[in-house]
């Protein structure tokens, strides 16, 4: 006969085994799906020669200030040729461009939405 105590150590190991696989498997989907974590999917893409800020806070990682310097950026510079430009742009580096890059463009509409 097992002891009322192992039983209950056995059912929270069990539990807890539960969990982790629940949360192991939303990462995987939400990882499927394109989006980050908290993260709306998107779809289409910002034209950073016509983009309002409004249009700008829509893309992974960039926010108020990083809109406001890609808008400053422009002013002072013009146009943008290539996307890769925005590393010139303060507070956008590698990481934070790889992440936005499928959202953006320098010619044709501003098409981005969430769903």
């Amino acid at each position: 006969m097992t002891s009322p105590q192992s039983s209950n150590s056995w059912l929270r190991r069990r539990a807890l085994r539960a969990v982790v696989a629940a949360v192991a498997l939303a990462l995987l989907v939400g990882a499927s799906a394109g989006a980050a974590p908290g993260e709306a999917a998107l779809s289409g893409v910002v034209n950073l020669n016509t983009a309002t800020s409004e249009q700008l806070v829509m893309l992974p990682g960039i926010g108020e200030s990083k809109a406001r310097a890609i808008l400053a950026a422009r002013g002072e510079r013009g146009r943008f040729a290539d996307v890769d430009e925005l590393l010139e742009v303060k507070g956008i580096g590698e990481r934070a461009l790889e992440r936005i890059r499928p959202f953006v463009a320098v010619e044709g509409r501003t098409t981005l939405a969430s769903p």
